[in-house]
């Protein structure tokens, strides 16, 4: 599935993943391919991303490495829409 991801200042990732982590109003709950579609409120936490990672050099420092070869974004807050096999996450 594809991933993207968009704050306020800069699209920090775009690309092919397994999976997504986020921080649900309720929980964490984890976005596989062919998922649902979904549209869904975020809180303060990480992403977790799961698959192939390629970040470009300017956002780096935004992600940190995760377990199981895992990358994670912090963010305070978000929005989380999956459809089609596209996740948008627009993330403060």
């Amino acid at each position: 599935m594809y991933l993207e991801i968009v704050s306020p200042e800069a699209k920090l990732f775009g690309g092919e993943v397994t999976s997504v982590i986020v921080p649900g109003m309720n929980g964490e709950f984890e976005i596989l391919n062919n998922h649902a579609p979904i549209v869904s409120i975020l809180k303060g936490g990480f992403v977790k991303i799961s698959g192939n990672v390629e970040l470009n050099e300017d956002v780096q420092d935004k992600f940190t490495k995760g377990d199981n070869n895992s990358t994670l974004l912090k963010i305070n807050s978000g929005t989380l829409e999956m459809k089609d096999n596209k996740v948008i996450v627009l993330a403060d």
